[in-house]
């Protein structure tokens, strides 16, 4: 999903890293998903790249989100084979759940409307939009999913 400039007065920019948004991966909006409390979206995103329950349970008790996703990325520890068909379903349940579990982070995102959600990021142009607006911004398209979801369970 590329955004197109002249629909930058129509979109909502966001950071995924940003403690204080309510929509990021790093917010302190903790869940319960997998028979264990979750503290924030990047805690369960980054231990869902683990079959191992050990190294799940490292990610889980991180300290801060950006400890977890660094975790989450340790080149010598093993990730499931089937990550990258999988990342964005994991994405899309933690925020849905995240939604379900604090009714103000689902009105925050209702809020926005019919508004492009647009995750800022230089340098991922998979979940972001990149330096130059022509990512793919699946991090936008998720949090577009969960609104219309909510949405549609709200008729």
């Amino acid at each position: 999903m590329q955004l197109k400039p002249d629909l930058a007065d129509q979109s909502v920019f966001l950071s995924r890293t940003d403690v204080h948004e309510m929509l990021s991966t790093y917010s302190r909006h903790g869940f319960d998903l997998e028979g264990v409390h979750w503290p924030s979206v990047e805690h369960y995103f980054q231990g869902m790249k683990f079959e191992d329950p050990a190294e799940r349970e490292k990610v889980r008790q991180a300290g801060h989100p950006k400890l977890a996703r660094r975790l989450g990325r340790r080149r010598f520890v093993r990730i499931r084979k089937d990550w990258s068909k999988i990342r964005r379903v994991i994405m899309t349940r933690a925020i849905y759940t995240k939604c379900r579990t604090h009714p103000e982070v689902a009105q925050r995102l209702l809020e926005t409307g019919e508004k492009t959600l647009v995750e800022t990021t230089q340098f991922d142009y998979f979940w972001g939009c990149g330096r130059d607006r022509r990512g793919r911004n699946i991090y936008g398209a998720v949090l577009m999913d969960v609104r219309k979801k909510l949405r549609d369970e709200a008729m």
